[in-house]
């Protein structure tokens, strides 16, 4: 790999490890200092390796200079020593130089430390994203405004007054108890999975971004996962769910950009690994007697990474949709519901359904009834088409409708 593509890849896999360590050291209220830190550790690898060239072992290369630049930090901010040197829950003995611990286990350690701190009701869902997207996926200001399709600005003032709460509330940065598990457990679920749809149902015509997204909210459930103590039967159903969708990643858009409806995508391009995963993930989410949302999810998501249009496939899947909406009601899951009254009772009945939600707004909605009234009254389904035209956010959203606009009116 070339410098030039070595160093961001190195910041986007390294930065947060350093961030993460160096937090769970110093704790939320230096947050900050992590942050700069770790950001000058990848100043110093710009410059010294395109005069030098890049080392053998060029993350053992980062991680001595974060530890050198700590140290360094330490000795000239003896206020700052003096607060929190006895704090520090990794120094050594008294008299003794604190050690900046990055070994394999206490990056692990202080990643699941910040998940639990990061995702806490202190701060708002939208705050908890941002926040896991910059400190836990080492995602840039812009990164983040261009996923939640915003500005630089806004993301800027997310942040600062994410963390102004969280030290306000004076949240710790430490491993997770039985009882913070159990308490917390489902607002870290509910941040990775809403990190997830920001890439899965993103907006943004940025492919890469998307993935990136949706890679970063697995790798993060991932952690859950080996660790013994949140290693939970509704965190592995959210894997479970994740990898039946990312499975149909490549399937999901053409050539041009363009949005592939699930009955017109080419299963040649599923990815048979990530869907072997999601059973595995999901048979072990069977274990015990809680069933959550997520288990819901990733069997209707398991449900349709089976081609073949059968009658059984579809009554499961409204099934489990009936269950989803009794348990956690949502208009985008009861507007899903509907293709599958479709499949099931026929396009009439589904019309019915739909147009009991009224959601006016949505261009998906719109979207639905097009598809449901073709055949039925196409005039009707013209009309709806034309209106998610109007309401889609994206051209190439917009083309699938004007695609299906130009096909009934011949």
């Amino acid at each position: 790999m070339e410098e030039n593509e070595l160093i961001p890849h190195l910041f986007r896999t390294e930065y947060r490890k350093l961030v993460s360590v160096l937090a769970y050291l110093f704790g939320i209220e230096h947050i900050e200092v992590a942050e700069d830190i770790a950001s000058d550790t990848f100043l110093v690898a710009a410059e010294t390796w395109s005069i030098k060239g890049v080392p053998d072992n060029p993350v053992g290369w980062l991680y001595t200079v974060a530890k050198n630049r700590t140290k360094n930090y330490l000795k000239r901010n003896s206020l700052f020593e003096q607060k929190i040197a006895t704090e520090i829950r990794h120094s050594s003995q008294e008299g003794e130089e604190i050690e900046i611990d990055m070994s394999q286990k206490n990056i692990t350690d202080s990643q699941l430390a910040m998940i639990f701190t990061v995702c806490n009701p202190a701060i708002s869902g939208d705050s908890q994203v941002a926040l896991a997207l910059n400190l836990l996926c080492g995602f840039g200001i812009q990164e983040i405004a261009d996923a939640f399709i915003t500005n630089k600005e806004v993301i800027y003032k997310r942040l600062n007054r994410a963390k102004d709460k969280l030290k306000e509330a004076r949240i710790r940065i430490e491993q997770p108890g039985p009882s913070e598990i159990g308490n917390r457990l489902d607002s870290v679920l509910t941040t990775l999975y809403l990190l997830y749809s920001e890439g899965y149902y993103s907006t943004s015509q940025n492919t890469t971004l998307r993935k990136d997204l949706c890679a970063e909210a697995m790798r993060l459930n991932f952690l859950l996962i080996e660790n013994e103590n949140t290693d939970r039967p509704e965190v592995n159903a959210l894997m479970a769910l994740m990898c039946f969708h990312s499975s149909r990643f490549e399937a999901r858009t053409n050539q041009n950009g363009e949005m592939v409806l699930y009955e017109d995508q080419d299963e040649q391009l599923w990815n048979r690994e990530l869907i072997e995963k999601g059973a595995y993930f999901l048979s072990r989410a069977s274990q015990g007697s809680k069933l959550s949302r997520y288990h819901v999810e990733a069997g209707i998501a398991y449900w349709h990474t089976h081609k073949e249009d059968s009658a059984e496939k579809w009554e499961h899947i409204l099934d489990l949709y009936n269950h989803l909406l009794v348990a956690e009601y949502s208009p985008i899951a009861a507007l899903n519901r509907t293709y599958a009254v479709a499949k099931v009772k026929g396009n009439a009945a589904a019309i019915a359904e739909a147009e009991k939600l009224n959601l006016t707004n949505n261009h998906f909605y719109y979207s639905l009834l097009g598809t449901l009234y073709t055949g039925v009254d196409n005039a009707r389904a013209v009309e709806h088409f034309k209106t998610a035209v109007k309401l889609a956010y994206t051209a190439p959203d917009k083309a699938m409708m004007l695609k299906n606009v130009r096909k009934l009116e011949g």
